[in-house]
């Protein structure tokens, strides 16, 4: 690399590496809590950029966005304004795992965060590539470019995506690139090592996007969208009315024979690619080899934007050659004369091992360094967006010397996030699903606000205008609540509960009791004429409480018994090695990970409940 001479920019308190969600998230939590801050990025046109598919939210995901937004966030208010399409997925199921998905205008969800951005207070954007981080005395002071500029910095975010040394991989082709042809960061990774990173390899990716005016919509399911559901952000105040279709298809038995025929073919089988993929987001070869008795897949056809042709074929992510993606995607319903626009590819790039960082997303070796988004292992926009807006937030408060903000698992899915990257580490792309929280009856999507929003005010993060809205839509719950706790008159309610199946009562039963029983809640403010001028949302939240009760009660009690391992906090300075009774592979996870409490310790892989009773004994001998 060829460097001109150093020159020094000093005006800054922090930078943030990367403009992708993550990036973007931390740039805006920091300077919307008064910290001076630049966001490096390589190019401005890939600011809040969809790489993959332009959609925000879906199963366990909506629940972060939900979560990000009640903390002070950007990534939902994005979504609300720039949404194509917007559907609850699985509505059939119980409240906690019902999420919120919207199909976004691709261009319009960069041009509105890049405007949101560049017209924030305290916030500086500046093209360019990190070449190093500058580092004295175990802490971070800067930031150098490739280009020799020098930014100094108390506090640095990492959020370069899948930037570093970022590769694309098609069949036999193979380039230096990042997502949709942008340049890739090939210094920084080296750097990242000699401060003591451990890096590893990852892979991800997307497939081909097809002219919409060449496929046979008539031979595809129709999937509308939805007008009656409420949007992302607390603050908005409904969906679009105006949506646009999307349409599902099917791979056949065709498909499958191409595919198999071309596996020698494909980089992913044939040792090209050496990135870890998603388990839970493969590609279509992948599909078929390891699913070999399906007869078909769902392939969704989705569009990129309001300004564009380009259909985006969700299901058929592929690095097989394009020779055989022509053949094969036309093998399926309605892309028999499909035309492709984007060929399908993978990419993979580098990134780190997360049991380096502390739960604050800080790394352990160098204090003022944080890291957030896809260079953490995850996948997925959402996922990026929450630590980004946590890292930020917390380098913000770090320089404003106040307490960092953790949220437990039983407080947010962003809990549950960083605390499965931080104790027990991913050795694959990280994807957030509802499986994964414990507590997920607690962490429903309709009460994000009742969980986060008073921690994000708090912080300094919310504004007092959403911190109103929600004490307003607290005290309408609890009003709701109150109203459906009153006993209807027997002859009444027995004339409506017998009308609907159900025996009738000795005395006279509340409208909780209907509620509980299974009645539609439409049904009961028809018939009775209460809650006329209430929120749709909040007669939802007000419900769902009621619907839950004896379930949210028994979760409390385990939220408890589990906050006492929470409440041991163990000394910084444990030597593990030392201490007599543990088995030697939870020695060395301990002392790798340094968990900061008994609870966490529990969750490290490795470590047993015998050993938690070993350090319960421990800290017992300690304290005497």
């Amino acid at each position: 690399m060829t460097v001109t001479n150093e020159f020094y920019t000093n005006e800054y308190e922090a930078v943030v590496v990367g403009a992708g969600h993550a990036g973007s998230e931390a740039a805006l939590a920091l300077a919307r809590t008064g910290i001076r801050t630049l966001m490096l990025t390589l190019n401005l046109d890939s600011i809040a950029f969809m790489a993959c598919n332009p959609s925000i939210g879906g199963t366990a995901k909506g629940h972060l966005v939900r979560e990000i937004d009640a903390l002070g966030g950007e990534m939902g208010r994005n979504a609300d304004k720039t949404a194509l399409q917007m559907r609850m997925l699985n509505r059939g199921k119980g409240a906690a795992v019902q999420s919120l998905r919207s199909q976004s205008d691709k261009h319009a969800y960069h041009a509105e965060m890049k405007k949101t951005l560049e017209n924030t207070p305290n916030l500086s954007i500046l093209q360019g590539e990190a070449a190093e981080i500058l580092v004295e005395d175990g802490k971070v002071t800067g930031v150098k470019t490739a280009i020799g500029e020098i930014i100094t910095a108390k506090a640095v975010v990492l959020a370069t995506g899948v930037y570093l040394k970022g590769e694309i991989v098609a069949g036999e082709y193979k380039q230096s690139s990042g997502p949709n042809g942008f340049a890739p960061a090939n210094l920084l990774t080296e750097n990242l090592i000699s401060l003591g990173f451990n890096v590893r390899r990852f892979k991800t990716g997307t497939p081909a996007r097809v002219d919409g005016r060449t496929i046979d919509y008539s031979k595809c399911e129709v999937q509308e969208g939805e007008k009656d559901i409420y949007p992302f952000s607390f603050l908005s105040d409904g969906v679009p009315q105006k949506q646009k279709r999307c349409y599902l298809t099917y791979t056949n038995e065709k498909t499958h024979e191409i595919i198999r025929a071309n596996l020698h073919r494909s980089p992913l089988y044939a040792g090209v690619i050496k990135g870890t993929g998603p388990r839970y987001c493969p590609s279509i070869e992948d599909k078929v080899v390891r699913f070999a008795d399906k007869e078909r897949h769902q392939i969704f056809l989705e569009p990129e934007c309001a300004d564009s042709n380009e259909i985006y074929v969700q299901g058929m992510s592929s690095s097989l050659p394009h020779d055989v993606q022509r053949e094969m995607y036309r093998t399926v319903a309605g892309l028999e004369n499909v035309k492709i626009m984007r060929y399908a590819y993978a990419i993979e790039y580098d990134c780190i091992d997360t049991l380096d960082v502390y739960p604050t997303l800080e790394f352990k070796k160098i204090s003022g360094l944080y890291t957030a988004g896809q260079i953490n292992g995850t996948s997925g926009y959402e996922e990026a967006a929450a630590q980004g807006l946590i890292a930020g937030l917390n380098a913000s408060l770090k320089l404003r010397g106040k307490d960092p903000l953790i949220l437990h698992r039983d407080e947010a899915y962003i809990g549950v996030l960083i605390d499965d990257l931080v104790t027990k580490g991913t050795n694959e792309p990280y994807r957030m699903m509802t499986s994964r929280a414990e507590h997920r009856i607690h962490l429903r999507q309709d009460n994000a606000d009742f969980r986060l929003t008073e921690k994000g005010f708090a912080a300094g993060l919310a504004t007092k205008e959403r911190y109103e809205r929600f004490q307003k839509r607290k005290e309408d719950v609890a009003r709701i609540g109150t109203l459906l706790d009153e006993r209807v008159s027997p002859k009444r309610s027995g004339d409506f509960l017998q009308a609907h199946g159900f025996p009738v009562p000795a005395g006279g039963v509340s409208y909780s009791d209907m509620i509980r029983r299974g009645i539609d809640i439409e049904d009961i403010c028809k018939e009775f004429e209460i809650l006329k001028e209430e929120r749709p949302e909040n007669i939802e939240t007000a419900c769902i409480n009621v619907k839950y009760e004896g379930y949210l009660k028994r979760g409390l009690e385990q939220i408890e018994r589990a906050k006492k391992l929470e409440d041991k906090k163990l000394p910084e300075d444990i030597d593990y090695a030392k201490i007599d009774g543990l088995r030697l592979e939870a020695r060395q996870k301990l002392n790798k990970i340094r968990p900061e409490n008994l609870g966490q310790a529990g969750r490290i892989s490795g470590v047993s409940p015998a050993d938690i009773a070993v350090l319960m004994v421990y800290l017992g001998c300690m304290h005497r």
